[in-house]
């Protein structure tokens, strides 16, 4: 779903596929994320997505009064505290995407996917 906001000049919406861009490209800056992940159902095989792809390790709903749910498939570094990592991707993910987009970030849900070991 699209987000949509109304100004005095008529009404913008954003789609949904550009949160998630934007979103994923915030998270991948964060400290202890590889990356995101695409879960095949079928397979159940986890794959590593590259920068051009990574919406696909995101899904964003956005409600009727335009507050934003975004869920994320993540890969993160070995050896690293799961929790302190969430927090800090929830703090950065929630602060960018609503600076950019005006919106409300209502909830943000973190799908550990994977676990690799960076040299």
């Amino acid at each position: 779903m699209n987000g949509k906001m109304k100004t005095k000049m008529g009404e913008i919406i954003i789609d949904g596929h550009v949160i998630a861009k934007y979103a994923g490209l915030t998270a991948v800056e964060c400290f202890g994320i590889v990356g995101m992940a695409a879960v095949s159902v079928r397979d159940g095989i986890i794959k590593l997505l590259k920068r051009e792809s990574l919406e696909k390790g995101i899904n964003v709903v956005v409600s009727d009064d335009n507050q934003i749910t975004i869920d994320f498939h993540v890969i993160i570094s070995y050896g690293v505290r799961i929790s302190v990592v969430s927090d800090n991707l929830i703090s950065n993910v929630k602060y960018k995407v609503e600076e950019f987009t005006g919106m409300t970030v209502k909830k943000i849900n973190i799908f550990v996917e994977g676990v690799r070991v960076i040299d």
